[in-house]
C-alpha cells in the first residue's frame, strides 16, 4: 500500500465518527446565487450538515481544480490553477456541507463535460432553478478547521445536539489509513450491519478490484456507489489524478487515504 509521509505530526485518532440521526431532504437551488450561497439558502436550517447530490446541475461559470503538485515542503500536494467552463450540467457529483468560519461551506468532487474535479463552490453559479437531494445529519456536524499534521483546513465531524436515537454517523478518516479496512473497522465498532455510504476524498493513488491502476499519487475521488455489509465495505468511485485523466471502478484493498475522507455512513 502506498503511503506519503505528511509535514506534521500524526494525529492520534485516525477515523473520527459521531453517530447521528441521518435523513432525506430535497433542496431547490435558485438560479444566479453560488453554489455555496444556493445550499445555504436552500436547507433553511441554520447548520445544517451532511451530504447533497450535485448531479444534473447547471452552472455558469462552472469552476474547478485538479491535484496539482505541492508548492512548498510544507505540503505533500496542492491544488492545479482554476480551470473555467464558461457553461455546463454537472454529470455527477456529490457535497459534504458543514461549516467553515461560521458559515455554510460545502467540499465538492465530481464530473463535468467529460472532465474531473474539485468545484469551487464560491466562484460556480446556478445557471437554473433546480432541485438536488441529500442527507441531513441530526445529532453531528461538519466544520473545517485546522489540520496541523497535513498543514491544511479539513472538515471534522462534530458532536450536536439531538434527542433522535442515531442511524448513521459522521466519518473523516486520516491520511494513509487503509480507506476499505478503516470503513469496515469502524462500522464494526459501532454495531452497524448493513450501511450505505457517501462521501467525498483523496487518495495516494488508486488501484481497482476490476482496472487499471491510478499512478498519480495526488488524487480526488467522488464515491458513486458505496455499500457495507456482513463486514465488508465496497466502494465504487470516480477519480481524478494531476494529469486529468478520469478513471473508474471498484477500489481495491491496498488503497490509503492521502490528505482526508470525508463520508456520511447512513444504516438500514
Amino acid at each position: 500500500m502506498r503511503t506519503m509521509r505528511q509535514p506534521g505530526s500524526v494525529a492520534a485518532e485516525r477515523a473520527v465518527a459521531v453517530p447521528c440521526r441521518i435523513e432525506p431532504v430535497e433542496l431547490h437551488l435558485k438560479a444566479g446565487l453560488t453554489v455555496n450561497e444556493a445550499i445555504a439558502q436552500a436547507h433553511g436550517i441554520q447548520g445544517f450538515s451532511g451530504y447533497v447530490d450535485l448531479s444534473g446541475v447547471p452552472l455558469a461559470p462552472l469552476d474547478y481544480v485538479i491535484p496539482g503538485a505541492a508548492p512548498d515542503a510544507g505540503h505533500v500536494a496542492w491544488y492545479s490553477r482554476t480551470h473555467t467552463l464558461a457553461a455546463a450540467t454537472i454529470e455527477r457529483a456529490g457535497a459534504i456541507v458543514g461549516i467553515r468560519d461560521g458559515e455554510p461551506f460545502l467540499h465538492c468532487h465530481g464530473e463535468w463535460a467529460g472532465r474531473m474535479g474539485h468545484l469551487l463552490p464560491l466562484d460556480s453559479i446556478v445557471a437554473s432553478d433546480c432541485i438536488v437531494t441529500g442527507l441531513k445529519m441530526d445529532g453531528a456536524r461538519f466544520e473545517v478547521e485546522d489540520n496541523s499534521e497535513t498543514n491544511f483546513r479539513l472538515f471534522a465531524p462534530k458532536r450536536a445536539e439531538t434527542t433522535s436515537e442515531p442511524d448513521g454517523f459522521a466519518l473523516v478518516l486520516r491520511p494513509n489509513e487503509p480507506v476499505l479496512a478503516a470503513i469496515e473497522a469502524v462500522c464494526a465498532r459501532n454495531s452497524v450491519e448493513r450501511a450505505r455510504i457517501f462521501g467525498v476524498g483523496s487518495t495516494v493513488g488508486a488501484r481497482f478490484e476490476d482496472g487499471p491502476e491510478v499512478a498519480s499519487y495526488a488524487t480526488e475521488l467522488l464515491v458513486t456507489d458505496g455499500r457495507y455489509q456482513d463486514g465488508r465495505c465496497e466502494l465504487d468511485i470516480a477519480i481524478v489524478g494531476l494529469d486529468g485523466a478520469v478513471s473508474h471502478g471498484r477500489l481495491a484493498r491496498d488503497v490509503a487515504v492521502l490528505i482526508t475522507f470525508e463520508l456520511v455512513v447512513q444504516s438500514f
